[in-house]
């Protein structure tokens, strides 16, 4: 009977390993964890607090596009741009958020483009688009991250 006790404790002790089961590693899953991730998109589009209250994505996100577009109209119809350059109707405008909330905007000229004064037009968009209202980041994975985009911006002629 001592035998089968003790053959019984072998076969015990040599079965475990049967159950053990690989763990990948901390890289292995770090890895597999950003293919998974699309970094082309957001979670979340950057927003102002008039457009907070809507909750649609997509919706969201038109409302952020209008109000900025309206607010950079604005701030541009009360210059000389128009007076400048008067065959210029519509500028696009590359706005840059940051993840601390801050705003870059930058002119956006057709390459073959030498009719402009790129940098009179530069530090008139500098000068005017300021104290824009708190614009809160985009979010990816619950991280606020910085966004590009080009917005077309009318210049009304009055």
């Amino acid at each position: 009977m001592k035998h089968y006790y003790l053959f019984f404790v072998i076969i015990l002790f040599n079965s475990c390993q049967y159950f053990e089961k690989q763990v990948p590693s901390e890289k292995e899953l770090l890895q597999k964890e950003l293919k998974s991730i699309n970094w082309k998109e957001v979670d979340e589009f950057p927003s102002v607090v008039s457009c907070e209250k809507i909750e649609n994505k997509t919706q969201r996100q038109q409302c952020f596009f209008e109000v900025l577009t309206q607010l950079i109209q604005e701030k541009l119809s009360i210059d000389t741009l128009s007076v400048l350059y008067p065959e210029l109707d519509t500028i696009e405008v590359k706005v840059t958020i940051f993840p601390n909330a801050t705003m870059r905007f930058e002119p956006q000229f057709p390459k073959d483009s030498v009719a402009y004064d790129r940098i009179k037009i530069d530090s008139i968009l500098k000068t005017r688009l300021v104290d824009f209202p708190k614009v809160n980041p985009a979010i990816k994975r619950g991280i606020p991250v910085k966004t590009q985009f080009i917005l077309p911006v009318i210049l009304k002629v009055e």
